[in-house]
This record gives structure tokens, C-alpha cells and sequence, in this order.
């Protein structure tokens, strides 16, 4: 109820009462004994109790916004004439706004209704009660006679058209629209309902027919040419569709509407050129929101064919993106992903290098420039950014493992092995500190290689003997199995050692097993698997894996088909024996150790 109704409706209430109280009053009498005047006591008559509460419901809802309490006294009205309409109505209508019970709305408006049928307040009330709880069959008649009762309004033929429409009836809601124009003449919200409409019923010619109408009235206004141009893309009219969308755009290239519906259509043609430039004048538009052009952009770069076809417009819109959006992280990465999608890693360099001194600091910029630098083997710059951002970010231990494999890379075993205790220090999770003993390991394994073979000819001296160091190797793979136990680089690694030691085989087949388990179609997992079997003599079992390994590796690995060739040797297979060892040296095997296999096979062949 609007509140002019409610207020009016509050003062006759109040006349009524005031009248009463006023000659409840006058036959008021003092007691003779009384030394004080009694206060005068309100005395409502029973015809007008029902009155009372309704009015000082309304008062509680429109002076003290007590709505509760509204309600309530509503209920005492309604408690004492079941058939006091207007609590009936005000109830519902509280009721319905507050959503508290949609069916005790429906309830109270169909009461106040079906005790006037001819109010168009309580007919409406009742007629919306019923389309908020979306039983519309039941809302048609009632706004069918509606209607009737006015039909001067225009939101009524809306509501009843869209009602049709809702449940089925699309050629009734026509009707009802078709009504209106011959009673109201030409409203414009109306024949845009009426052209939708005809566009669903696939009755082109008028839905034209309706759009040419409001365009001709107002020739002027963008939306109705706007209009057309829909009407005729939704009809197959391309050539009008396309000369339609331009005209609109040329009254006004900055409304994003337009431009948005021409770069729907241009899509759903397949017209990328104008698609993506349509794109571009709705990107320079600061109204167009950066959320929105940010999942544009995102739709038109996973696509990589179209992303590659399209790549220097789409970076038009990324750089616009970026121009408007400078600080803000998303348009820095898609604009530097962008770069380096396109090979242009100096720029792409440029760029995050220029957003290292943002606020916040931001750790995938470092990133960025440490593997650009790295890509580029520019070792030197690699130690500037990623000690730079070991200062910046000194609690992230990813850091600290891209500066020890830096330090690995140099030779700086002992460095490493340093930096990945540093790393483990910062670790928040026993499968990465696993991972770094795991790491630990390895590289006391390098130490034991390198000092072995003689190859410490780097500035950085190793000062651990071999033996110590394959016992560190093995106490930090032990440390890395009890914090992850399934790690299947660890498992294979210390696997491998042990057999290459001969010891304790059984043990060291077990973790292999784990590993291949958990790595399936890894070659050199299985390569391990494999000589381990074959250093237990099981040589059918070794040769069945290895071929498994053979057949799965794509990088010619000299160490396979080496230790295939020992295989078949073991098995008495000496022909084939020789030719793997010969691809082994082929592939890079060390001649030394392909050489005193092949030297054995002839002295084998002389005696």
C-alpha cells in the first residue's frame, strides 16, 4: 500500500477514536472522596475495536517503524472482524515484503480481495502475493480482470503479456501487446516487450516492422536504431544487421551497449576483425569494467589458435588493459605472459623488472626476471635477482632451493647444501623438508662422484672424502623418507647407490618398486628396477624391465643401453650384447667404460 493510503486511512481511524474517547470523557465523573483528578480511561466501543488496533498498527509501522509490532496489532484487528479488510490488506502487504510466509500473503490478500472485488488495492496485492510464490496459472485471471478494471494502465498489460510468456502462452502475450497499442497507443517499453516477442515466435516481418515503428517516432534515439539493428541479426538480415550496428555506433561510439551487441554479433558471425576492434572501443571506455576486460582477455587467450592468429590485437587490448590498470597485478602478468607468448623475452625482461619496486612486493616478478635471466644463461644476473629476492622474501624457502641449485651449477656443493638447510629452516610441510634432505642428499652424492673421479676443478674445493660423503648421502635420504615416505626420486636414488655398491640388494629392490609404483612410465625408474635384478643374477626378470625401459625412453640414454648390453651379456647373448654397448658409446656413454666391456668380449671370444 502506498503510504498517502496507509496515512489516510490512519486519520479516519483516528477521528473515529478521538470522537469516542471525546464523549467517553464527558460522562466521566470525580469520587467525592478522591483528593486528586482520575486520569480519563479510553473507551472503545466494540463496533470500532477492530479500528483501534488498525490504526495503531499503522502508527507503529509509519511513526515508529516497528514493524513487528505493526504485524502484531494487524493480527488483533484481523483476531477481533475476520473480515476488516483493510488489516487484512496492510498485513498482507507487510507480510509479503518482510518474506516471512508466503502463503499466509496469498491467504490474507485472497481474503481482502474476495471481500471487495472491485478495489483495484486489493485485487493487485492479491495478483502480486501470487506471482512472488511463482503461482502464475493462478495470477493470469486475476490480472486478466485486472485489466478490465484498468485498462488505462500500462504496467498491467506488461505484467499480463509477461505472465503469458512465463507459462507458454507467447502469441496471448502478443495479444494483450497488440491491445495496448489500439487503447494507449505507442509506449515505448511496451513495443520493446512486443519485439522480443515476436523474435521468439519467429514472426520476423513484424518484429521489423515493430522496431522500423519506434524508430520512425524517435529517429534520434540510439536505442531504437540499437533495436533494429537486433531485430534484423535475429532475422538473418546480415547486410542490414551490419550497416544498422555501424549507424548505432556512429551516433555514439562511446556507449557500451551498442558496441557490445555489434561484438556479440560480429562473433556469432565469425567476423573476427570487427570483433576484436569492437573489443578495442569498448576497452578504451574507463566504464567498461576492469573485471569484465579481464575475463575477455582471458576467454581470447586460452584459446591458443585463436590467441596465435590474433596475437598483435589482442595485445592492443592488453596493453590498453595495462595503460589503464598500471599497478594492478593481473593486468602486470597477462601483460608479461603476454610478452613472452610472443618470444619477446627483452621486453617481457623490461617489464617485470620495472614492477619489482611495487607495493607490495610481488614474489612472481622476481620469478619472472630469475627464469627469464636464467633462460638467457645469464648466470650472473641470475645471483643478483635471486639474492634480491632471498632479502626481499627471507621466509620463502623456494628462494633459498633456486639459490642452491645456482650454487650446485657453479660447483659450490658445500654452498648448496648450506642454502638448502636455510630452506629447510623457512619449510612448512614435512613432504617439502622431505624433499630438501632428499635434495641434501644428492648432493652429497655429487660430492662423492666429484671427489672419486678426480673432477674437483673448480674454485670450490670439496672437503669431504668420498666414503663420508655417501654416508651423509644416505643418512639425509633416510631423514627424507621418514618426513615422506613415498618420494620417488629418494626412493630410486638411494636405491640405485646402494646397488651400484652392491648392498643390501633386497632393500634396495623394495624402494625401486615403490618407485615405479609411483611413477609409472619413468625409464630410469625402471632402468634402476632393472640392474637391481640384475645384480641380484635374476637376469630373465632384468631383461624383461629393461626392454620395458628401452621401449619408454625418448632420450637415447647411454646408461640404458649399457647396462642392457651387460644384461644380455650375463645371458649369454654376446652378439647383442655388442651392439648395445656400441650405442651406448654412440649416445655418449664414457668410451672408457664402453671400451673394457667390449675388450672383454674378445678376450672372451680368443680363448
Amino acid at each position: 500500500m502506498g503510504l498517502w493510503k496507509r496515512v489516510s486511512l490512519m486519520v479516519v481511524g483516528l477521528l473515529l477514536v478521538v470522537a469516542t474517547t471525546a464523549t467517553t470523557m464527558a460522562q466521566t465523573t470525580q469520587s467525592d472522596d478522591s483528593t486528586e483528578k482520575e486520569k480519563p480511561q479510553l473507551n472503545i466501543p466494540d463496533s470500532l475495536r477492530a479500528v483501534y488496533k488498525y490504526t495503531e498498527g499503522l502508527k507503529k509501522l509509519i511513526i515508529h517503524h516497528d514493524s513487528v509490532a505493526s504485524r502484531k496489532l494487524l493480527r488483533e484487528a484481523i483476531d477481533i472482524d475476520s473480515t476488516y479488510s483493510p488489516a487484512l490488506y496492510e498485513l498482507a502487504s507487510q507480510t509479503m515484503e518482510a518474506g516471512i510466509n508466503d502463503a499466509e500473503a496469498i491467504e490474507l490478500a485472497r481474503k481482502a480481495y474476495l471481500s471487495d472485488t472491485t478495489s483495484r488495492w486489493y485485487t493487485s496485492l492479491y495478483a502480486q502475493t501470487l506471482i512472488v510464490s511463482s503461482r502464475l496459472q493462478e495470477a493470469l485471471p486475476i490480472y486478466r480482470r485486472m485489466m478490465r478494471m484498468d485498462n488505462k494502465n500500462p504496467d498491467v498489460y506488461r505484467i499480463l503479456s509477461i505472465l503469458y510468456q512465463q507459462t507458454g502462452q507467447p502469441i496471448s502475450a502478443i495479444a494483450v501487446l497488440d491491445s495496448a497499442d489500439m487503447r494507449l497507443g505507442k509506449i515505448p517499453y511496451l513495443s520493446e516487450l512486443k519485439r522480443h516477442l515476436l523474435l521468439t515466435t519467429q514472426q520476423y516481418d513484424r518484429a521489423i516492422e515493430e522496431a522500423q515503428r519506434a524508430v520512425d517516432d524517435a529517429p534520434y534515439e540510439q536505442e531504437n536504431i540499437l533495436g533494429l539493428a537486433e531485430t534484423y541479426a535475429a532475422a538473418g538480415r546480415d547486410s542490414l544487421a551490419k550497416a544498422t550496428f555501424k549507424r548505432t555506433i556512429e551516433m555514439d561510439s562511446t556507449n557500451l551497449k551498442a558496441l557490445g551487441a555489434y561484438s556479440d554479433y560480429a562473433l556469432h558471425k565469425n567476423d573476427t576483425k570487427e570483433y576484436l576492434a569492437t573489443l578495442q572501443r569498448m576497452f578504451e571506455q574507463r566504464e567498461f569494467s576492469a573485471e569484465r576486460k579481464l575475463q575477455l582477455l582471458k576467454r581470447l587467450t586460452d584459446n591458443n589458435k585463436f590467441y596465435g592468429e590474433n596475437y598483435f590485437a589482442i595485445g592492443r587490448l592488453i596493453s590498453t588493459y595495462l595503460i589503464q590498470n598500471p599497478k594492478e597485478k593481473q593486468a602486470v602478468d597477462i601483460y608479461g605472459d603476454h610478452l613472452l607468448a610472443g618470444g619477446d623475452l627483452e621486453t617481457a625482461l623490461t617489464h617485470f623488472k620495472e614492477h619489482l619496486d611495487d607495493e607490495p612486493p610481488q614474489l612472481d616478478y622476481y620469478m619472472a626476471v630469475i627464469d627469464i635471466e636464467e633462460y638467457m644463461h645469464r648466470a650472473d644476473s641470475v645471483d643478483i635477482y635471486v639474492d634480491r629476492a632471498t632479502k626481499q622474501f627471507s621466509t620463502n624457502p623456494i628462494l633459498y632451493i633456486r639459490r642452491a641449485n645456482r650454487l650446485y651449477g657453479k660447483g659450490d656443493l658445500h654452498g648448496a647444501i648450506k642454502s638448502f638447510e636455510q630452506a629447510m629452516v623457512h619449510s612448512q610441510s614435512d613432504t617439502l623438508s622431505g624433499e630438501l634432505w632428499g635434495y641434501i642428499g644428492d648432493t652429497y652424492h655429487a660430492m662423492a662422484e666429484t671427489k672419486r673421479l678426480k673432477a674437483d676443478t673448480t674454485e670450490y674445493k670439496i672437503k669431504i672424502k668420498p666414503k663420508k660423503a655417501m654416508v651423509k648421502c644416505y643418512e639425509a635420504y633416510r631423514k627424507s623418507l621418514e618426513l615422506w615416505g613415498d618420494n620417488p626420486s629418494v626412493l630410486n636414488n638411494y636405491a640405485y647407490y646402494l646397488s651400484e655398491e652392491g648392498r643390501d640388494l633386497e632393500q634396495a629392490l623394495e624402494m625401486s618398486k615403490r618407485a615405479i609404483d609411483l611413477k609409472k612410465g619413468n625409464s630410469t625408474f625402471i632402468d634402476t628396477y632393472a640392474w637391481i635384478l640384475y645384480k641380484l643374477e635374476r637376469y630373465e626378470d632384468a631383461r624383461t624391465y629393461m626392454r620395458q625401459a628401452l621401449s619408454l625412453d625418448r632420450s637415447n640414454s647411454p646408461t640404458l643401453a649399457l647396462h642392457y648390453g651387460d644384461i644380455l651379456f650375463a645371458l649369454g647373448d654376446k652378439f647383442m650384447a655388442e651392439i648395445y654397448w656400441k650405442r651406448a658409446l654412440q649416445n655418449g656413454e664414457d668410451k672408457e667404460l664402453v671400451e673394457s666391456r667390449l675388450q672383454m668380449l674378445k678376450s672372451e671370444e680368443t680363448e
